[in-house]
């Protein structure tokens, strides 16, 4: 199992994240940072890689990279704001090992289809339509199948939920639980330049609603 996190500036939250995740697990980690990788080059070690990139090519090619390079079965990815209070690790790789669903994660929910679609609804632990990025774990070669994340997406938010919706599509099962992590600030989100965030959020999410909505059938059973 490898933890796959892309970094883009406030390292400190990264060194954070890194930390908490060998206080908890012995999987590997693998850093994808964006510019200078600064006090990151500490982390390094026997189990921990970074690659260095001088251009952003956006989030979906980034999270692409990742997959590609890596070569443990099972990846993470991850947002560096999300940290470990415990083992995430163990209870995540029984369920994969399983071989019921194709990705596990620790925050999700249902497509509302009361709302045509724009919108999804946590219901908790169980198995669901999407899952976010803050921790999503799966089989690599799953993720592969479907050829990743959307190389369009040049922003994180709601690509996880195209991302998600592929995989529904080629008949993959999502789960979500209940798993010992914490949620900082999200750097992504509340520090990026409104204008861009919202502009590239909607160019994500009409991608998504051209492609799958009304195909009720790739969802996962209502609760």
């Amino acid at each position: 199992m490898t933890v796959a996190i892309i970094v883009e500036g406030f390292h400190e939250d990264a060194v954070t994240c890194i930390e908490s995740i060998k206080a908890h697990s012995q999987c590997a980690i693998a850093i994808l940072v964006i510019g200078d990788p600064g006090i990151l080059v500490d982390q390094l070690d026997s189990r921990t890689s970074l690659v260095q990139v001088n251009e952003n090519f956006g989030w979906g090619e980034n999270a692409n990279a990742l997959l590609r390079n890596v070569t443990s079965e099972f990846i993470i990815i991850m947002d560096p704001s999300t940290t470990f209070t415990g083992d995430a690790i163990t209870p995540v790789l029984a369920e994969l090992q399983k071989r019921e669903f194709v990705a596990v994660g620790w925050r999700g929910g249902l497509v509302n289809l009361e709302d045509d679609w724009r919108s999804t609804e946590d219901k908790g632990a169980g198995e669901v339509d999407v899952l976010f990025s803050y921790f999503m774990a799966m089989h690599r070669e799953d993720a592969l199948a479907v050829r990743g994340f959307s190389n369009r997406a040049l922003f994180y938010r709601n690509a996880d939920i195209e991302f998600s919706l592929t995989l529904r599509h080629g008949n993959g099962r999502l789960l979500q639980m209940e798993l010992p992590l914490e949620q900082g600030r999200h750097h992504g989100y509340h520090d990026s330049e409104p204008e861009y965030r919202e502009v590239q959020s909607k160019k994500n999410y009409d991608r998504i609603l051209e492609r799958f909505r009304g195909k009720t059938a790739i969802l996962s059973p209502r609760r």
